[in-house]
């Protein structure tokens, strides 16, 4: 615990907090975190080293301006298991700080509703992707329409108002149409925020080792990304990250955090931290973490191109007050006539065709520095 604590340094008081819950009730073909189907026997071990962990930190003065619980599928584990590990990090929470979980539809119960609203949980992230159900039987989703909605009902009547759903484009099969409906779904539920991300086929995946049928070509992507961004701004879902929308209020907290390259602290195997302007991460092996590994010190961070780089991902990007450099000013200028960035007295912003080439504008903006 003490090697742990020291390895992962950090100076500030009030940061944020991610803890990784590695674990699932079955792996999804696009998924690349890290976790383990099943893996009944070591929850509750798991579930006692994190909290543990967590105390660690609240007694060295740490204190949580947000706390993100992602995964693996934090709501598989056993409400008491969650319970300890909310219980814990509850130590170190701030007044009116963000408290996410995300949640699988499927194992959303009253039980782990109720644990919720006992610790204070004000914010869930719901696993949807689509409500269409050939789209979702191809993402190995589990779970229906019906079932999301009884989901989010059970949420609901626990108190907590600030949904999000996380919503994927670009999917085998998806067309304008089966999105509109997955989207208007979103809104009929009263979600204050929804992700929608692009399929990615990343490597060591299922889709990797074997492409998918129906899977759209680059065009439909891109027409996907638009239509989404188009009609979420139409149903009052403002874009405020390349992937990232809300209503008035509802941007996600702990995100904002890590795009103003902000302090957080880092909890499980696979979880990244930042802190006292080191990165750093836990390996991503359950049984080593379970052994005591401190996590592996990845080198500074924070820099202005970090910093840069983080910022525009946002819809607000770069600002003046950020101290823009002339070389990335001029870069801007030669990108701006393709229509990929916006650059005024303002600052430089990535349009939505940008975010689309988001890695190749963004390494161009900031090649020179």
């Amino acid at each position: 615990m003490k090697a742990y604590m020291k390895e992962a340094c950090f100076a500030p008081k009030e940061l944020g907090c991610y803890v990784h819950i590695p674990f699932c009730n079955g792996k999804c073909p696009y998924c690349d975190f890290y976790s383990l189907p099943r893996a009944m026997e070591l929850r509750e071990a798991y579930a006692v080293l994190c909290a543990e962990r967590l105390l660690e930190a609240a007694s060295r003065g740490m204190r949580w301006r947000t706390l993100y619980l992602g995964g693996g599928t934090p709501s598989v584990l056993e409400p008491r298991q969650l319970d300890r590990i909310l219980a814990a990090a509850g130590k170190a929470l701030l007044p009116e700080a963000e408290l996410t979980v995300e949640c699988n539809p499927s194992s959303v119960t009253p039980a782990l509703c109720e644990v919720l609203r006992a610790r204070g949980v004000n914010r869930v992230s719901l696993g949807l992707q689509s409500v269409v159900e050939r789209e979702r039987q191809i993402l190995g989703r589990q779970s229906g329409g019906k079932e999301v909605a009884r989901a989010v009902t059970l949420i609901k009547q626990a108190g907590i108002q600030n949904l999000s759903l996380d919503v994927m484009l670009g999917i085998p099969f998806q067309t304008e149409r089966s999105l509109a409906g997955t989207l208007a779904f979103c809104r009929d539920t009263g979600a204050a925020h929804i992700s929608a991300y692009l399929l990615h086929i990343e490597a060591g995946t299922a889709f990797a080792r074997e492409t998918p049928p129906g899977l759209p070509d680059e065009e439909s992507q891109r027409s996907l990304y638009l239509y989404a961004c188009e009609w979420l701004e139409r149903a009052g879902y403002a874009q405020y990250e390349i992937s990232n929308f809300a209503r008035p209020g509802y941007e996600s907290r702990h995100n904002l955090l890590y795009w103003s390259c902000g302090a957080y602290f880092a909890v499980g195997p696979g979880a990244h931290g930042y802190t006292d302007g080191v990165r750093w991460h836990c390996a991503p092996d359950l049984a080593a973490f379970l052994a005591g590994a401190p996590p592996v010190v990845d080198g500074p961070g924070g820099d202005w191109a970090e910093r840069a780089m983080l910022r525009l991902r946002l819809c607000e990007g770069l600002r003046e007050a950020d101290g823009i450099p002339q070389a990335t000013r001029l870069a801007a200028e030669m990108l701006e006539p393709h229509g990929l960035v916006r650059s005024d007295e303002r600052g430089i912003r990535l349009t939505r065709e940008g975010f689309l080439l988001s890695n190749m504008v963004i390494g161009r903006l900031l090649r020179d520095i």
